[in-house]
Order: structure tokens, then C-alpha cells, then sequence
């Protein structure tokens, strides 16, 4: 007999069906024994009556894994209307030995080191299950939008010899006697790639060797890159942003509609045009000074609740940030040579997006990397290939588990991420 998924019973009622699973949850009352079974897409109750069965139920731990045989029944407060009937139950496995916290609790109450330290179980828990499937909804749309728009996804080396931007703090490792690093971005192959399909994109790990110990920083995460030629501008690319964004959200709703319904969220709508702040009214908004050269965590809060309250919107650009909080490969404004063709995108205060228009031609490689008195050297297999004709262009980057913690209103970016690595944490 096919085993049967949790979601699908509804159809089956009156049939008699297999299904599978972990044990849940039980409730062994005087004349009546409940069993609830949770697999990949929900939970079943199953009803026991007959003594010999109930035997087997109450001899299996929550997490224990089992089989059961039953009839489809009708029943409006049961988990999707019905449950299991006249069931036989078989365990698949030895009696599970039950994690450090209980997770047939509507909210998990472990700290989130506990939770970290135990993450195989605690992601069990349909809560930080939804977050998952929500990251992996988004990513399914991130690729559809862009291959909807012609781009072509490429996949790019994560061992490097140099790092992606001077002076940043790389993982070194040593790659059969030579020095080499983990790639913190795929920032110059995605250029690179841009003078073979014009439009491209990639989903993979970034490793950030910085000693950061917050609540919005990871070491790796899963960054979503895009770049594309034959732009005029960063708006060009901003706008592609916004579709990408759109696209994201809309198949988050359609394929994660249960995880969104479990955590209980509205997700935000993505305006036509995204507000767009230049970087100094961005600071004045903000309170800042006005010689100030980056915005800080507190100032990006300021801005995501000026941008809700006078636009109505959870998304704001801030553009043209100073040439000199900016990458080398950075497109200048060519109206404001001190200020960037470059932009963050804000949600709901936080940044997560960096992006911008980046410099195209060999002898404006030469002369940036001078200006800040960088060697050629190392970046020479990069900077060469702009010798030989690379459109205008730009791209982007999202920090996947940013948004999606930003999306679920998780407190912590590890509260989103099945297996969080950063300064205090290599395992599990």
C-alpha cells in the first residue's frame, strides 16, 4: 500500500490508507488513546481503541518513528478535518530517545544555543521547519524570475587566491602547498561571466572571516547573486531588484503558504517603484551628521520607519553611498565623482541588499586601484579580462537567511539558518 502524506488525507476519506512518521504527540486517556503523527506536510490524529494497539502506542516515545494502517474518517476538529480509524501501528525504528525539549509545543521554549547545540531535532519543530521552507520558496523564486528574464545561472569557484575586496578579513587555507582563501563573494566571476551571457545569477555559500558576534551576521551564509550587462545605470539594476523581490514573495505565497499560515505572517508587498533616498538625505532623515560616512544599524532603523510611515512601504533604496565606503570595481557618479552609482536596499530597516553599477573599462581598473594605492597584481587575471571589451554593468547580492529572518520576524539570523556557522559556532 503507497504511503500517504498528511495533506493529501482529506481526498482519501472512507479508504483505508498507510501512513508515516514521527510520534508526535499521544494522549492516553481512560478508554480512548490519541496518536499524533507528524511527517514532512503536517500532523494525523490517529484514534485508538483496541487494547493490543494501544499497548504499542503507549511503549513509543515522541520522536519514534512508525507506520500506521487506518481508516479515513471524518472529523472537523481533527488536524484537516479527519483522522485515522481502527488503526494497527507499526514502529519503523527503536524507541526514539526524546530531545532535550518538547516539540510538540505550539513555541519552542530552548534557548537558541540549546536549540543550535540539538539543531537535527529543534528543526523538527514546525516553526523553525517553516523558516526553512520559506528560504527554500524564495530561492525557487529568485531562479525563476531571473531565468524568466533570460539570465543564466552560473556556478563559480569558493577557493580563491585573492579575496574579492582589499583589505577584508578572508578564511586562509592551504591549497596543495599554496596559499588560497574561501571565496566571501563570487563578486569578479559573476562580472566575468557577464562578457560570456550578458545576464547572469547564482545561489551559493560566502565565507566572511569577520569577527562579528551579532544577531544579523553569519561567517558562511547563502548569498543570491545577480549581475547584468549592458545597463545605463544602477537604476537598471535596481529595477531588476525590485522584480526579483516581487518574484521571491509571490512564490513564497504559492509554494510555502502553510509555513506562512504556521508562523502566522503577512508578507509585505513590493511597491511598482521602491521609494529611493540619495545617501545624504538619507542621513539628514536619519539624524545623522551630515559628514557621516556610512549609515549605522540605528540609522537603517530610522529610515525603514520614515519609509513605512511616509511611503507606506517595507523596502527603501538608499543611493549614491561615498566612493569611499565602496569596492574598488565601484561606478562613480559621474555627476558627483565623491559619490557612488551604487545603492543598499533596506527591509524593514535592516540592509540587505549591496549593489550598484561597476566600472567596465581596463584603464578605470588601473586608475581606481592606484587611487587607493592597491597592487595590480593580485587582482591581474581580473582586472585583464576588462581588456578585452565588458559591457556597462551591475548587480546585486542578497543575504538569504537576512531575509528571511527579516521576512518571519525572527529575533536572530540563526533562527533561520538549519546549521548557523559564525564566530563561536562549527557545529553540528
Amino acid at each position: 500500500m503507497q504511503r500517504i502524506l498528511s495533506t493529501h488525507l482529506p481526498t482519501r476519506t472512507g479508504t483505508t490508507v498507510r501512513i508515516a512518521g514521527w510520534v508526535h504527540r499521544r494522549r492516553l486517556l481512560k478508554s480512548v488513546a490519541f496518536l499524533i503523527v507528524r511527517d514532512a506536510t503536517g500532523l494525523t490524529q490517529v484514534v485508538v481503541t483496541d487494547p493490543d494497539v494501544r499497548a504499542v502506542v503507549t511503549a513509543l516515545p515522541e520522536e519514534t518513528v512508525v507506520e500506521v494502517v487506518g481508516t479515513v474518517t471524518a472529523n472537523g476538529t481533527a488536524p484537516a478535518g479527519v483522522e485515522l480509524t481502527h488503526p494497527t501501528v507499526r514502529p519503523l525504528g527503536p524507541p526514539a530517545v526524546p530531545p532535550p525539549f518538547d516539540l510538540y509545543r505550539p513555541a519552542l521554549t530552548a534557548t537558541l544555543p540549546t536549540q543550535l547545540d540539538h539543531a537535527p531535532v529543534a528543526l523538527r519543530h514546525p516553526t523553525r521547519a517553516a523558516a526553512l521552507r520559506i528560504a527554500a520558496a524564495a530561492v525557487a523564486g529568485f531562479r525563476a524570475t531571473l531565468d524568466a528574464r533570460d539570465f543564466v545561472e552560473v556556478h563559480t569557484p569558493k577557493v580563491v587566491a585573492t579575496s574579492t575586496e582589499s583589505g577584508a578579513n578572508v578564511f586562509a587555507l592551504d591549497w596543495f602547498g599554496r596559499p588560497a582563501y574561501l571565496a566571501q563573494s563570487p563578486q569578479f566571476y559573476k562580472q566575468l561571466m557577464v562578457g560570456v551571457f550578458e545576464r547572469v545569477y547564482e545561489v551559493g555559500p560566502v565565507f566572511r572571516a569577520e569577527p562579528h558576534d551579532t544577531v544579523r551576521h553569519l561567517a558562511q551564509y547563502t548569498s543570491l547573486d545577480v549581475e547584468l550587462g549592458f545597463v545605463d545605470d544602477h537604476r537598471d539594476v535596481m529595477a531588476v531588484l525590485r522584480d526579483t523581490l516581487a518574484g521571491m514573495l509571490a512564490e513564497v505565497a504559492r509554494r510555502a503558504g502553510g509555513a506562512v499560515a504556521t508562523l502566522g505572517l503577512t508578507l509585505p508587498g513590493v511597491p511598482a517603484e521602491i521609494p529611493a533616498v540619495h545617501f545624504t538625505e538619507a542621513l539628514r532623515i536619519a539624524g545623522a551628521p551630515a559628514d557621516e560616512p556610512d549609515l549605522a544599524p540605528a540609522h537603517e532603523r530610522t529610515l525603514g520607519e520614515w519609509a513605512r510611515d511616509s511611503h507606506g512601504s517595507d523596502f527603501l533604496f538608499v543611493t549614491g553611498y561615498p566612493m569611499a565606503k565602496r569596492p574598488f570595481y565601484t561606478h562613480p557618479d559621474p555627476a558627483r565623482p565623491a559619490y557612488s552609482n551604487g545603492f543598499d536596499l533596506l527591509f524593514r530597516g535592516l540592509e540587505l541588499v549591496t549593489g550598484g553599477q561597476r566600472l567596465h573599462r581596463h584603464a578605470d581598473y588601473l586608475a581606481a586601484l592606484a587611487a587607493r594605492d592597491e597592487p595590480v597584481e593580485p587582482y591581474a587575471g581580473y582586472v585583464d579580462a576588462f581588456r578585452h571589451g565588458m559591457p556597462p554593468h551591475g548587480g546585486f547580492a542578497i543575504g538569504l537567511e537576512r531575509f528571511v529572518a527579516r521576512l518571519v520576524g525572527a529575533a536572530n539570523v540563526r533562527e533561520a539558518t538549519a546549521f548557523p556557522r559564525d564566530l563561536h559556532r562549527l557545529t553540528p
